[in-house]
C-alpha cells in the first residue's frame, strides 16, 4: 500500500503523466458505463438486451484505453483495445445497416 501511495504522488507531480492517468479513468469509466447501461436495460426488459449505447460506450471507453496503452507503450493492452474497436464499430456498422434497410423499405 506504500508503494502504491510512492507512486501516485510521484504520478500527480509530474503534470503529464497526471494528465495522462485522468485519461486512463476516464475511458475505465467510459468501459464501465457500457456494461452499467447495458445492466440497466436488460433489468427494465426483464431479459438480455445489448442497447445501441452499449457499443458506443466501448467504441468511446476503447478509443480512450487505446490512447492510454500508446502513452504506456503496454503492447498486450494496445492489441487488446485496437481488436476491441474494430469490433465494435463492426457492431454499430451493421446496427446502422439494419436501421437504414429497414426505413428503405418503409413506404411514405
Amino acid at each position: 500500500m506504500e508503494e502504491l501511495v510512492i507512486k501516485m504522488k510521484e504520478i500527480l507531480a509530474d503534470p503529464n503523466a497526471a494528465t495522462w492517468l485522468a485519461i486512463g479513468f476516464a475511458g475505465q469509466t467510459l468501459f464501465f458505463m457500457r456494461f452499467f447501461i447495458q445492466w440497466i436495460h436488460s433489468e427494465r426488459q426483464r431479459r438480455s438486451i445489448i442497447p445501441v449505447a452499449f457499443w458506443y460506450f466501448s467504441l468511446c471507453g476503447g478509443a480512450t484505453l487505446l490512447a492510454y496503452a500508446i502513452y504506456r507503450a503496454d503492447p498486450v493492452f494496445i492489441v487488446g483495445q485496437f481488436c476491441g474497436l474494430f469490433i465494435y464499430s463492426r457492431n454499430l456498422y451493421f446496427i446502422m445497416r439494419a436501421k437504414s434497410e429497414d426505413t428503405a423499405g418503409t413506404p411514405c
